[in-house]
């Protein structure tokens, strides 16, 4: 774990060699908008002792018109909404999978294949090629994207994935402004939803929410 004044980042190991970076930088204003993208955590076989320690954490409970399902809805501290799920895909680790809203689940599905080399894993699901980790799961959105992405995903290339970016904009995406001195160049899928794509220097696996 990184932890700085304005960021903090933890590495969630799902394999050997296969993780997951979750950050968390400082805000000047936190978004409005609509959550397009969230985490589903696995439950395991006690689901509601997960939930039980999610609340002791600070979780909320969250009705956002869910009605009688097998999961739970809970808010974070800062007031994202998250689910613990009864039932999930084997070998995901403590992140089951990560909904985003799209206009179009086949087509952004198709995008995110081409970029990532994510598998198939349903109809508008991916998965990492190895069978570990969570599931991309493209959702049809229950409204028009407005504003900025609460949460988002970023893209970290291996070598030899040639210009990812040249490839985002190939698959129907589009970019943010011209290259800058970050280590990372803002884009979009065919939907709006917001991403970055990382450089090489900074290593490890595909994509990282």
């Amino acid at each position: 774990m990184t932890t700085e004044p304005d960021l903090v980042e933890a590495r969630l190991r799902i394999g050997d060699d296969l993780f997951l970076d979750l950050c968390f930088p400082r805000v000047t204003a936190p978004s409005d908008a609509p959550a397009r993208l969230h985490p589903d955590l696995a439950g395991g076989a006690r689901p509601q002792d997960v939930v039980r320690r999610l609340l002791d954490l600070g979780a909320e409970p969250a009705d956002i018109g869910q009605g009688d399902v097998p999961w739970t809805v809970l808010t974070d501290p800062e007031g994202n909404a998250f689910c613990v799920l009864a039932e999930h895909e084997r070998d995901t680790g403590p992140i089951a999978a990560l909904p985003l809203d799209s206009a179009d689940p086949g087509r952004d599905a198709a995008f995110w294949a081409g970029i990532t080399g994510w598998v198939p894993a349903g109809a508008t699901a991916l998965r990492h090629p190895s069978g570990v980790g969570p599931l991309l799961q493209l959702w049809p959105e229950p409204e028009p994207k407005r504003g900025k992405n609460r949460l988002h995903l970023d893209v970290r290339p291996d070598a030899g994935d040639g210009d990812v970016v040249d490839r985002v904009l190939r698959s129907g995406g589009t970019t943010s402004g011209a290259p800058s001195d970050h280590p990372w160049r803002v884009c979009a899928d065919p939907s709006g939803n917001e991403f970055c794509v990382l450089s090489m220097a900074q290593g490890g696996e595909r994509v990282r929410p």
